[in-house]
């Protein structure tokens, strides 16, 4: 690349160099094709070569051993280093024997460019023994796992140029000078955004419009708007063509259709398809193929590697999309499905529209294509219902779907290899299939599917599913009878208006972590719920009709979160709460409880309460009571039950505290005893004062108390509080001394 944007670089790579240092190192600069790692290495090897005894610079290592094998490579290191003629070795064996034996008291500065095979690096630099301290071994390579296998010392990752660097660089090839010529501006950033910073790029295109015309600048920023130029994609394909059937299998899914989405959603569609995701990511992260933006956790890839991806389908028949193994235009795949044109060499469609469009697909569109495995449509709309889909499919997401039910070919044969059925927002869908004829389905998502009353009972003792999603369902009137799916562990009803009962839960159920019924009709839940020994989370906020639980919830030893709010019939909870042993997140809100069990005392993992709004306390006793771990003021002997009530209380745990808009005419001394308190929401109450106990609360970072309206004064506050909000509260007059000049008081 020059040397436009390498000053940086340069140093950064003689840093992990470490000139000075006696020790021997073995430095590897990793990077995809045409990301200038060979030209870094070149200038850094000139720059230092000075302070070695001998030095060799081997380039194009792969293809030199494609040609000529190890021992010719092992024959130029030694004549170079050694600086012989016509040496004689016998074989490889004999070339690494010479290698240890006459380099091992000997400094030398070795490049190894572009190696591809970690037997390439045994046999030429297999251990950092082999050379004389002081040594230095760089290697540049496509593959990080390479690198890593060897044991180097240090990796450094090759980046791209920034704006200005590329814009020099393709300057420089365009014009021989560092900025563009006034009339080629626009296009010279036309070609420098389409190169995304690959150096590579930048000097091909920059060199084969030297000293061309506008007219012909501009032809060839439209011709790559359809192709890209051959060359850089034959160098970034070297990396392609040395992966396994597999990897490329996963990068040309990811090139056409899976750039920028997120990790976890991605593995999840290509181990559906066989494709053994998360070893196969990692070889293509090794060999910069494809990169992993740690904040959002989104795979991605370089845009003209993505281009090469999709080229080489595209090559697959370049005149004719139907013999493609891969479809993911709106206009290949409409045509195709209009004409009914479809072959067994397709094998994914996927077709993600933002504007919804009315297609006009045959109905047996997909009757052809008997290799079909991933088929993901969204944002179109029928104009004529399917009678057909091939049972070659393994993952099938098509959101919107609008036909009454899936194809009649669901009701007519099996469909053993579909792993994945998802029919979120399908405004039409009133039944869920069959899926006995659906024997190995893992995930069934029938989201918002607004219009659906029924779900086969064959769902309830299906053998492989995991996930079921009716969320959102709320014309769903009835379920089966019992759930016994051994292998399901995820349940989601959430918005299900209608469903008033839940089904029996079977013996058989024991992987079930997660079950939502929040928004649901239900008064109660069955008994059998104890039989989900895998349960960790509870949701039935807003279930309005709730009015009872069955004391086997808080037997649950792994339960952690219980969430009740907003159930505003619900008055009362298990007296054995205290049971459910692992639980740390309660949430009671606008709930018309008015006492919590005195077992809560024994929950020594709970770390968040909350019973903001619950209005049903109205008696001095009562606001106590709905703090059993705080003994009552009329206590006999009161040092004696704190400390009690301590001992068995969350106190050691409890990290949030909200009691928010709940009558409290007092609050307890003994809150002072809380002391992982952390967060505390005290709004909307009636008391006058704080107790002093609560400067105690030494972890205390914020406490809100806005609208409590007859509060008057505020007591010491833990040092380390970092903000009080009191909003409302119009009858403070005194504020203690260490928030007067501080900012951490809110207050309206």
């Amino acid at each position: 690349m020059g040397l436009i944007g390498i000053e940086s670089r340069v140093e950064k790579l003689k840093s992990y160099l470490a000139i000075e240092s006696n020790d021997v190192r073995i430095i590897g600069i990793w990077g995809t094709g045409g990301m200038g790692k060979t030209t870094l290495a070149r200038v850094v090897y000139s720059m230092v070569s000075n302070h070695f005894e001998a030095c060799c610079f081997i380039a194009n290592v792969r293809e030199e051993f494609k040609k000529c094998g190890l021992c010719k490579l092992q024959k130029i290191l030694l004549e170079k280093l050694l600086m012989l003629e016509n040496l004689n070795l016998q074989d490889v064996h004999d070339g690494v024997q010479m290698i240890k034996n006459r380099l091992h008291n000997k400094k030398i500065l070795l490049v190894l460019d572009d190696v591809n095979e970690l037997d390439q690096l045994k046999k030429l630099a297999g251990k950092h023994c082999w050379f004389g301290s002081g040594s230095r071994i760089m290697i540049t390579t496509r593959d990080r796992h390479l690198l890593v296998n060897h044991e180097v010392n240090e990796i450094y990752e090759a980046e791209v140029l920034n704006h200005d660097e590329a814009l020099k660089l393709f300057s420089l090839k365009a014009f021989k000078k560092d900025h563009p010529a006034k009339d080629y501006e626009k296009l010279s950033q036309a070609f420098v955004d389409y190169s995304k910073g690959l150096p590579l790029a930048l000097e091909v295109l920059g060199s084969f419009l030297c000293k061309k015309n506008i007219d012909e600048w501009e032809s060839e920023l439209n011709r790559l708007t359809e192709f890209c130029d051959r060359g850089i994609l034959n160098v970034l394909q070297i990396s392609f063509d040395g992966l396994r059937p597999t990897e490329k299998d996963i990068f040309l899914n990811i090139a056409c259709f899976f750039n920028h989405k997120n990790r976890h959603d991605v593995i999840k569609i290509l181990d559906y398809l066989g494709l053994h995701a998360i070893i196969g990511l990692r070889v293509l992260i090794d060999k910069s193929l494809i990169k992993l933006e740690l904040h959002e956790n989104r795979l991605w890839m370089h845009d003209l590697l993505q281009e090469m991806g999709r080229d080489i389908v595209c090559q697959e028949c370049s005149k004719d999309p139907r013999k493609r193994s891969r479809l993911w235009s709106f206009k290949d795949i409409d045509d195709v499905l209009t004409k009914n044109m479809g072959t067994e060499a397709i094998q994914s469609i996927v077709l993600e529209l933002y504007e919804p469009k009315k297609v006009y697909w045959n109905p047996e569109a997909f009757s052809k294509m008997q290799d079909l495995r991933l088929l993901k449509i969204c944002g179109v709309q029928l104009m004529h219902d399917l009678k057909h889909l091939p049972s070659s499919l393994r993952f099938l997401d098509w959101r919107g779907y609008t036909s009454k039910s899936l194809t009649s070919s669901f009701q007519l044969k099996s469909f053993e290899n579909l792993k994945f059925l998802k029919l979120t927002k399908s405004p039409k869908l009133i039944e869920a299939p069959d899926t006995f004829k659906v024997p190995n389905l893992e995930s069934l998502d029938l989201e918002g599917c607004i219009n659906l009353r029924r779900i086969h009972p064959s769902i309830g003792i299906h053998k492989k599913l995991t996930i079921l999603y009716l969320n959102g369902c709320k014309n769903l009137t009835s379920l089966p009878s019992k759930f016994e799916m051994e292998c399901l562990t995820e349940l989601n009803l959430y918005g299900c208006s209608k469903i008033t009962k839940i089904p029996e839960f079977g013996r058989n159920m024991k992987r079930l972590h997660g079950l939502y019924l929040s928004g649901t009709a239900i008064t109660t839940l069955p008994t059998s719920i104890e039989h989900l020994t895998a349960l960790y989370w509870l949701y039935l906020r807003n279930c309005k009709n709730l009015v009872h639980l069955p004391d086997s919830i808080f037997n649950l030893k792994l339960v952690t979160g219980v969430y009740l709010d907003g159930c505003s019939k619900l008055d009362r909870l298990p007296e054995n709460l205290g049971n459910a042993e692992s639980l740390m997140f309660l949430y009671l809100s606008e709930t018309a409880i008015r006492k919590v069990p005195s077992s809560i005392g024994l929950l020594k993992h709970l770390s968040s309460l909350d019973f903001s709004g619950c209005k049903g306390l109205s008696s001095n006793k009562s606001r106590y009571e709905l703090l059993p771990f705080c003994s009552m003021p009329t206590s006999p002997h009161p040092i004696d039950l704190l400390f009690s009530s301590l001992s068995l209380s969350p106190a050691s745990s409890l990290f949030t505290l909200d009691l928010t808009d709940c009558n409290l005419k007092a609050i307890p001394k003994d809150i002072g005893s809380l002391f992982s308190l952390t967060w505390l929401v005290l709004s909307g109450n009636d008391f006058v004062c704080l107790p002093e106990s609560i400067i105690r609360l030494s972890k205390l970072k914020w406490m809100e108390l806005n609208n409590c309206t007859s509060l008057r004064s505020l007591p010491k506050l833990p040092l380390n509080i970092q903000r009080v909000e009191a909003g409302g509260c119009i009858s403070l007059e005194m504020l203690p001394d260490p928030l007067k000049p501080s900012g951490s008081f809110g207050r309206n």
